[in-house]
């Protein structure tokens, strides 16, 4: 996507460093420095949700990119990104980026398609939050987390998340979700294994998003 010629100058101002376990490549309401792209590692993408609680927008793996809602007129993330585990990102300033883009056509079709899609799936999430019961909004998050990281050689889902995270990308409590994991559980339609989810009968998930949608 990237013109040949262009790929050097990216070599030279590009900044590839390590986000720790639980640190932050940006925080939410910071001044807009630059664009994040996720060599290794996961990256959760999250903002503040009342005084106490925060709700995670999407998770960022490898080949993702982060911290892009900088591009607007606004000069604040409005957006933090915290590392699930350790990851390893690629940095770019945001004037050599955007800069980039007036260069490289393709590049910035290619985001341009990826915002559109990102987008689309932001308003899916505020209707979801609107009109899904809890119960659908766990389902639906179990999904799409298989359906982004795929399963593990053992059958989970391949991606490590503590039952808070989960909460937050269900848009729900804790103490809520904890209940309607065990009701899936004794259904027959997931298995817990510590952190480690299996969904044993995803056309019951299914279902049970169905039915908020009719």
């Amino acid at each position: 996507m990237c013109l040949p010629d262009w790929v050097p100058a990216v070599g030279i101002h590009k900044k590839n460093f390590l986000v720790r376990k639980g640190q932050q490549a940006f925080t939410e309401g910071t001044p807009v420095t630059g664009i994040y792209f996720v060599y290794s590692g996961i990256l959760k993408i999250h903002k503040k949700w009342g005084a106490q609680k925060e709700l995670i927008i999407r998770f960022a793996k490898k080949g993702d990119i982060a911290g892009h809602l900088g591009l607007g007129r606004k000069t604040q993330y409005p957006v933090s990104a915290t590392a699930l585990e350790d990851t390893m990102v690629c940095y770019l300033s945001m004037d050599f980026f955007e800069t980039t883009l007036r260069v490289n056509t393709d590049l910035t079709y290619t985001l341009m398609r990826f915002l559109a899609d990102e987008l689309q799936e932001s308003h899916r999430g505020m209707r979801n939050l609107a009109h899904m019961s809890v119960r659908a909004r766990v389902a639906q998050a179990l999904l799409s987390l298989q359906d982004q990281f795929g399963r593990r050689d053992d059958g989970s889902i391949g991606i490590t998340v503590s039952r808070q995270d989960l909460a937050s990308f269900a848009g729900t409590t804790y103490e809520t979700l904890f209940k309607i994991l065990n009701e899936l559980t004794v259904g027959g339609s997931v298995r817990l294994d510590g952190k480690n989810i299996f969904l044993l009968a995803e056309e019951k998930l299914g279902a049970i998003i169905q039915q908020d949608s009719q």
